[in-house]
């Protein structure tokens, strides 16, 4: 069974030097490319989370989440696919004004795709687009067909999950630093 899908591991950790390193080294070694990668603190206090996404299958996401978890710095790896998950990208378009004035209606463009203005000169139009990548990927070939784009950028996944798993988290965290008379 080689069915490679779109899997979105989320990694709760310490905030260590290196530790990003390190992670992508364990994809790196099961011959898995990532494909977007977010990190940031999380709702808990002092940790970090990391949304990675990359196409396996499943036999081998298991394996490199299982190995990660095994990382004395992490708190929690876990893994989902799409149907668990409520997920987002933000995207960003320098597009010359001229060429965008000259289609007729900018309103047009950022009505039909939700999209927004940042910012305006007489040079270029920053405009951000925020959903999934299918929507955010559209978007971006509408306006290269039509105007060409000057620069594009497209952050990684963000995600939360439709379960608890945070939630239970942060309860385990916080026993955990009760029987250690640990305080924040």
């Amino acid at each position: 069974m080689n069915n490679k899908i779109l899997y979105t591991i989320t990694i709760f950790s310490e905030n260590t030097v290196g530790l990003l390193n390190q992670v992508t080294i364990i994809f790196t070694r099961r011959g898995v490319n990532i494909e977007t990668l977010s990190v940031s603190p999380s709702a808990i206090e002092g940790i970090h989370k990391f949304t990675i996404t990359a196409f396996s299958d499943r036999e081998t996401i298991v394996k490199i989440v299982k190995q990660i978890d095994k990382r004395i710095d992490i708190v929690k790896a876990y893994f989902n696919t799409d149907e668990d998950l409520v997920y987002q990208e933000i995207a960003m378009y320098k597009i010359s004004t001229q060429k965008l004035l000259s289609l007729g209606s900018i309103e047009d463009i950022v009505r039909r795709y939700n999209a927004r203005i940042l910012d305006m000169t007489e040079v270029w139009v920053v405009l951000e687009k925020t959903g999934h990548y299918q929507e955010t990927q559209a978007l971006f070939n509408e306006l290269k067909n039509k105007t060409g784009v000057l620069q594009f950028i497209r952050s990684g996944r963000i995600a939360i999950t439709k379960s608890k798993v945070e939630e239970r988290l942060g309860d385990m965290l916080a026993e955990m630093e009760g029987k250690l008379g640990v305080k924040n």
